[in-house]
């Protein structure tokens, strides 16, 4: 079993990576291999809707998002990370899953029955709209979306503020083991 978490933050090894690595060590300590894909620094460009991805698995630009997709098939669990920028996901996170949505068209409900869900980090405004942003596209693909003990969301504006909010962490661990409880239970 795997579970990769996503990280739409131009910053690398910032809070929202921070808080993503978290959760992803509740699931692997429960035996589930993880893997952390930062989009920072990648060539993540918009989709231009030029149809190409309809009727087969295909997609003319040339950039990063397929490499990740092809992650993104094999995975049992999903999680996709933001910050706020705005009130809102990063533009990053956002080209990424419309992409991979778009990729995915041809091959039905790809990701139906499999488990996924968002973290959010942010400095104070636009949490929980981002978190609503993240996990609209969750249901509208089919994933099983986990709760916690409160929404994923933790707080943080500069570089590595997140670890002093204990209750962020531990929404984000526990988050993270109900993914892999639930993945578990899934694949039995």
């Amino acid at each position: 079993m795997k579970a990769i978490g996503i990280t739409g933050s131009p910053r690398k090894n910032g809070n929202t990576e921070i808080v993503t690595a978290h959760a992803l060590k509740a699931i692997e300590e429960e035996g589930i291999e993880t893997e952390l894909i930062t989009l920072a620094g990648l060539n993540i460009q918009l989709c231009d809707e030029c149809g190409a991805c309809v009727s087969e698995e295909t997609c003319p630009i040339q950039d990063d998002v397929f490499p990740i997709y092809q992650k993104m098939k094999t995975a049992d669990a999903i999680i996709l990370a933001s910050p706020v920028y705005y009130g809102s996901s990063t533009a990053l996170i956002k080209a990424f899953i419309e992409r991979s949505s778009h990729l995915s068209r041809s091959q039905g409900k790809l990701w139906s029955g499999r488990v996924g869900g968002a973290l959010v980090v942010a400095r104070r405004a636009g949490k929980n709209f981002t978190l609503a942003e993240l996990n609209f596209w969750f249901q509208i693909q089919g994933f099983i979306i986990p709760g916690s003990t409160y929404w994923n969301v933790a707080i943080g504006m500069k570089k590595g503020d997140v670890e002093k909010d204990t209750e962020g962490l531990k929404t984000a661990w526990n988050f993270g083991k109900n993914v892999a409880y639930l993945s578990k239970k899934l694949s039995t």
